[in-house]
């Protein structure tokens, strides 16, 4: 089998093609494959893919990129992921080989972020990331932009997610109890993956918000912490929706930094009202800036008031360093840490605050696609 060993080197050898001979398949071989995978601690939980050589070559010729090339290092771990490391993982995911330009393209949206290039993945937010996709690739390999994006069902949605899950176990090592460090972690930490929902959204898509062409085929991506629904079918008045979100992103409970940046998945009603009231996806954003805050007062209740004058912090302010408590604190610093994409059905008039890891990149990666161009 073509597949990663505990120190995350993987050999790339085997034999087989990946399909099977004659007339019948072997569920007993299969079944014998499976758990060898388990018994080698590869598995995220669930059955792994038996990734054969030939199924890794056929991943490899979906890039351009030499599959000795390193894609990301951790040198606190010492460890190193190459591009073939990263298509045995896609592979045992159980993506497809076309998947994997896909896969390429959000560890490096992933990696533009700082804390992903160090001890992030083992935090014990136990962070997920968000992996968000523009352009006709959505449709192209069937991921899924509408009802249900971030529940289960569509296999590129689940398998992209889960490659990036495998790539950070079996390249680097970290695993729950051993090298991962999470408290209580975040549900379906390995498998937020959608496409935008572009045809319902008013706005701009956000990979063509973060300066690449119209109709690029790309992916962006970050860490997030937690996700919070915000439910509200009741008005048609945009003040109401806003303070609602804005009640919501300002919650004292996740407030730990300093900076803070929090992203917001809105429904497409939502989105559409605030487009119908003349709101722009940049006046959506200014407005979160100025409107989500918290006084000195709310912060000292909670003794998150420690990191400067008007900061936000996970401790106490001592006495010489408090203000008074009238003095107002912006949650959220400018309309950069704050990225806005449009998803799910256009049936109940729900959306979400998701909380991001420390910084987002503010920026998306094109996807190769290869034979396309």
């Amino acid at each position: 089998m073509a597949v990663a060993d505990g120190n995350g080197t993987g050999n790339g050898t085997g034999n087989g093609n990946g399909t099977a001979t004659g007339t019948e398949l072997d569920p007993e071989a299969a079944q014998a494959a499976i758990e060898h995978c388990y018994a080698q601690g590869w598995s995220d939980g669930l059955p792994l893919v038996p990734a054969t050589q030939a199924l890794v070559d056929r991943f490899l010729a979906h890039t351009s990129k030499d599959p000795d090339e390193v894609i990301g290092s951790m040198e606190h771990l010492g460890r190193a992921c190459t591009v073939e490391l990263a298509a045995i993982n896609a592979a045992m995911a159980g993506c497809l080989p076309e998947h994997f330009p896909v896969v390429l393209a959000a560890w490096e949206a992933l990696l533009r972020d700082r804390a992903a290039k160090g001890g992030a993945w083992q935090s014990t937010s136990g962070p997920a990331p968000i992996i968000v996709l523009n352009g006709p690739v959505r449709h192209e390999l069937g991921f899924n932009s509408a009802g249900g994006p971030l529940g289960p069902g569509f296999r590129a949605n689940a398998t992209v997610a889960r490659a990036i899950g495998l790539i950070v176990r079996n390249a680097f090592g970290i695993h729950p109890h051993v090298l991962d460090q999470t408290t209580q972690g975040v549900n379906g930490r390995w498998g937020i993956c959608f496409g935008e929902n572009e045809e319902e959204s008013p706005w701009e898509p956000l990979a063509e918000e973060m300066g690449l062409p119209a109709g690029t085929s790309a992916v962006s991506a970050t860490l997030t912490r937690s996700f919070e629904f915000v439910d509200n079918r009741h008005t048609q008045d945009p003040e109401h929706i806003l303070n609602d979100f804005a009640d919501t992103i300002a919650r004292i409970g996740p407030l730990i930094f300093g900076v803070q940046s929090c992203g917001v998945m809105f429904g497409p009603e939502h989105a559409q009202l605030l487009a119908r009231n003349g709101l722009s996806k940049a006046d959506v954003k200014q407005w979160f800036v100025d409107h989500c805050t918290r006084t000195e007062a709310d912060l000292r209740r909670m003794g998150k008031d420690g990191i400067g004058p008007g900061g936000l912090g996970g401790r106490s302010a001592a006495a010489e360093e408090r203000v008074a408590q009238d003095t107002v604190t912006h949650v959220i610093p400018t309309p950069a840490h704050i990225p806005i994409v449009v998803a799910g059905a256009k049936n109940a008039a729900i959306s979400m605050v998701f909380r991001i890891f420390g910084e987002w990149s503010n920026s998306s990666v094109a996807v190769e696609r290869p034979g396309t161009e």
